[in-house]
C-alpha cells in the first residue's frame, strides 16, 4: 500500500475561519473608524467596507462546514 496524504481539512478550516474574521474585523472596523474620524465616507470606501463585512461574514461561517464537516464526508 501505498502512503496517502490528502488535505489537511482542520487546517484549512481554521485557516478559513480566521481569514474570514479578519476581513469582517477590518470591514467593520474601518468602516467605524473612517465615520468617527473623518465623518462622511465617498460612496466607494463605503462599499468596499460592506463588502469585506459581508464575504468575511460568509467565509468565517462557511468554512468550517465546508472543510470541517462535508470535504471529510466525501473522501
Amino acid at each position: 500500500m501505498g502512503y496517502y496524504s490528502g488535505p489537511d481539512y482542520s487546517r484549512l478550516a481554521k485557516r478559513g475561519f480566521f481569514l474570514g474574521l479578519a476581513l469582517f474585523v477590518i470591514g467593520a472596523g474601518s468602516e467605524l473608524v473612517g465615520h468617527a474620524v473623518f465623518g462622511s465616507l465617498p460612496q466607494w470606501e463605503n462599499t468596499l467596507f460592506y463588502a469585506m463585512t459581508m464575504i468575511g461574514f460568509a467565509i468565517g461561517f462557511a468554512s468550517p462546514f465546508v472543510f470541517g464537516i462535508i470535504m471529510p464526508l466525501t473522501e
